[in-house]
């Protein structure tokens, strides 16, 4: 177990936010490659599009010190890690997924938003105990040893969620859940098969959303009974991880079973130089709505559940909101710039309001900022008082993301902390190392 740990600010303040944007490459296997994006997104990709996939069982950190047991799928020669690896592949190819059970109990995966889902060679069908009763959604791998295979053709381009169709409430609770992205075929800058959804394959990023109630969690571990009419969920994650450990780096060190970060980190938009928007996948996990809020810019919202916002006749029905509502099961993906709209500048066009006292630049619990004491992008930090950690690196600006349900905002009712994260701008030519 690990201990209080009030030091991750300070070690987060240690590691250069850069570092989150470099890219991380998975050693890949035989069978099994990692894509490159230099950030962002972390696909498992496959050049024959075959996935081996284990349920297995680990511990999760919690940003107040908790460790919790969870179940999640561990790619084949791979460690335990939740969510679940990303897996990409093409709009229309073949797609094998091995499921390789070593928990104590039948688990499975089903894949909503794909069609004609074979499980061992035949069409994958619901199981019933001897009574009658529903015991999976899908066809199930034994306890302990047991193995299945899923092939699937996979569908339209989009976003969707793999999880355990076998006792659900639990297992995807426990964690059993990841993404699957489907490219469209020939155009992997776009989110679907509109021209008007390409994005720029460098800023491509993962927000899977969920929620772990300890007491469940610390019931299954023990193999004890557990009452769901006493669930409440305590922490809420982004990709597994509660703030503040959203923005340290993917495969951060010290959190060797939650490899995917959650900062965003991208520069003002430039018709010549940076049109193009980056792209966000929200998928939800839990078991009630997330409403997301990115502040300091609104999202266009192009798709939600691998379908383009669009009418019958292709007619564009996106739209721009400040607003995310992630509904359980669901996935969004939006589009994102961030424009420099008022252009403030120290000699030209100075913030005609005082700034903030320093104390309300402070993020705590910490003297840690990321405010530069200069509120112009691009501009110089200015001097802070002996103590204060600055974490500014060039003048770059941040905004707050986060679910506006404020508790979710917590780890286990101390904010700030749990589904919440951030988004860093540079200035337009970049940050120097």
């Amino acid at each position: 177990m690990l201990r209080g740990d009030r030091g991750r600010w300070r070690r987060l303040s240690a590691v250069p936010l850069v570092a989150a944007i470099v890219a991380v490459l998975v050693v890949p296997d035989p069978h099994e490659v990692a894509a490159s994006p230099p950030a962002g997104l972390e696909c498992l990709s496959s050049g024959d599009n075959a996935f081996d996939l284990t349920a297995t069982g680990g511990y999760a950190a919690m940003p107040d010190g908790n460790t919790i047991y969870m179940w999640s799928y561990a790619a084949r020669g791979g460690a335990f890690q939740l969510p679940g690896p990303t897996l990409c592949v093409d709009s229309g190819v073949k797609v094998t997924v091995v499921l390789h059970n070593t928990l104590p109990e039948p688990t499975s995966i089903t894949f909503p938003g794909q069609v004609q889902v074979l499980a061992g060679g035949q069409p994958a069908q619901p199981e019933a105990d001897d009574a009658g009763n529903l015991t999976s959604l899908t066809t199930t791998a034994a306890a302990g040893t047991g193995a299945v295979t899923y092939t699937f053709t996979a569908g339209p381009p989009g976003t969707y969620l793999y999880q355990s169709g076998t006792d659900p409430q639990k297992q995807v609770q426990m964690g059993l859940y990841g993404a699957l992205v489907v490219r469209p075929a020939g155009h992997p800058d776009r989110e679907n098969d509109r021209a008007d959804s390409a994005f720029d394959p460098g800023h491509e990023y993962l927000y899977l959303l969920g929620e772990i109630d300890p007491d469940l969690h610390l019931a299954v571990e023990r193999k004890r009974a557990y009452d769901f009419t006493r669930y409440r969920a305590r922490y809420f994650t982004i990709n597994g991880r509660s703030m503040p450990d959203t923005i340290a780096p993917n495969h951060a060190d010290w959190l060797p079973a939650q490899p995917y970060g959650a900062l965003i980190h991208i520069r003002p938009y430039d018709p010549v130089g940076n049109a193009k928007p980056a792209l966000i996948r929200y998928l939800n996990a839990g078991s009630v709505a997330y409403p997301f809020h990115p502040h300091g810019s609104d999202e266009q919202l192009i798709a939600r559940d691998g379908r383009p916002a669009q009418g019958p006749g292709g007619q564009d029905l996106s739209f721009s909101n400040f607003l995310i509502d992630v509904a359980p099961g669901q996935t969004v993906d939006t589009l994102m710039i961030w424009k420099d709209a008022e252009h403030w500048d120290a000699d030209a066009n100075p913030i005609p309001v005082p700034l903030p006292s320093l104390q309300d630049q402070i993020v705590g619990p910490g003297p840690e900022t990321w405010f530069a004491e200069n509120p112009y992008l691009g501009g110089a930090p200015g001097e802070l008082p002996p103590g204060v950690v600055q974490n500014n690196e060039c003048g770059e600006y941040y905004h707050v993301a986060h679910s506006h349900a404020l508790e979710q905002a917590t780890n286990y009712g101390a904010s700030f902390g749990g589904m919440m994260t951030l988004i860093r701008i540079d200035p337009p030519a970049g940050c120097p190392a």
